[in-house]
């Protein structure tokens, strides 16, 4: 069975953090306990040498994983309901569902995604996360990445280290913007409140592409492009430009009203209680193959409807009016 390889290099921002706490950072794709587990064996080295877990790192060194596969954790596989998008011996795309964690934490061991997906592939025992490559919030809906065996694992991974995977978002933000860009703003842990990310200039370096889709009185339809994966990168960036994303319940502070909103839209703002975001397209190459890959997923209901009555409220008060009287 193929060994796990990774290497990579300490960049200056994590200087002066422990080695195991800099590992968790730079290979985030195994958990703090394995990688803590490897580095005490000597599979995860430090600059060449074997280190200890709280030997502080300089910055520019190389860390180096060279280990046998082993079960992650020990989590009961659990029949939960997937949607595939695709599927063959090598990886699966999942359309997540709002609501569903994609990895367990503390006092969260059952159903996660992590659980249904070894329901789903036992053999996904041995492989990092039980093969989830990249990770969408809870509330975060749409296309989810799954490598089913080491190899395809590190392909994916490396294609993702060289941003060769495109990943593409729809999302609904307050305010009305008047056209595309780029947020380039480097993203770690808040400083105060732990749950929350925050732009800082000690995190690591994010980058959000986005265009409009369409306008509303106050709101704005986005297309959203990752070109880095950091933790909420997408809340955080809109949440920096003022313009958070809708229902967003760490960073979107009040919902904007139009002036004399509709029935319908004053409803739907108040009723959508998660972020209005939903990862809508994948673009790869297959780990084995290397023919491209292009997969979509349609908005889920609760976006299409609040989309539905932005439109609706965005008409003129006379059409608007014209509208009600018919089916």
């Amino acid at each position: 069975m193929s060994r796990i390889s990774r290497e990579t290099r300490v960049p200056a921002n994590l200087a002066g953090r422990r080695f195991d706490q800099a590992a968790a950072e730079l290979i985030p794709e195994f958990s703090r306990s394995l990688l803590k587990t490897w580095i005490e064996s000597g599979e995860l080295t430090l600059a060449g040498r074997q280190a200890k877990p709280k030997t502080r790192v300089a910055g520019g060194e190389a860390i180096r994983l060279d280990a046998e596969p082993a079960l992650e954790v020990e989590l009961e596989p659990e029949a939960i309901a997937l949607t595939l998008v695709y599927e063959d011996r090598e990886l699966l795309v999942i359309d997540k569902p709002a609501g569903l964690v994609v990895h367990p934490g503390a006092g969260n061991r059952s159903g996660t995604l992590q659980n249904a997906l070894l329901a789903h592939d036992p053999a996904l025992g041995i492989v990092p996360r039980a093969g989830i490559v990249h990770r969408l919030d809870k509330d975060t809906t749409g296309l989810l990445l799954i490598a089913r065996t080491l190899p395809a694992h590190q392909a994916l991974v490396a294609q993702l280290e060289r941003r060769e995977i495109r990943r593409v978002y729809r999302g609904v933000c307050q305010g009305v913007l008047t056209g595309g860009g780029t947020v380039e703003a480097p993203i770690g842990r808040h400083p105060r409140n732990r749950v929350r990310m925050a732009v800082s200039e000690r995190g690591r370096e994010a980058v959000t592409r986005y265009r409009v889709v369409e306008r509303f009185r106050a709101q704005t339809q986005l297309e959203l492009t990752l070109e880095t994966g950091r933790t909420h990168q997408i809340r955080v960036h809109m949440a920096h430009l003022r313009h958070p994303l809708v229902g967003d319940p760490l960073y979107g502070g009040r919902p904007r009203w139009p002036k004399a909103p509709s029935a319908g839209l004053s409803e739907a703002l108040k009723d959508f209680r998660r972020q209005a975001l939903h990862a809508v397209r994948l673009e790869l190459e297959h780990p084995l193959s290397g023919r491209p890959l292009e997969l979509e997923s349609a908005l889920p209901d609760d976006m299409s409807s609040l989309l539905e009555a932005l439109r609706a409220d965005a008409m003129p008060p006379v059409e608007r009016s014209a509208g009600a009287g018919h089916d």
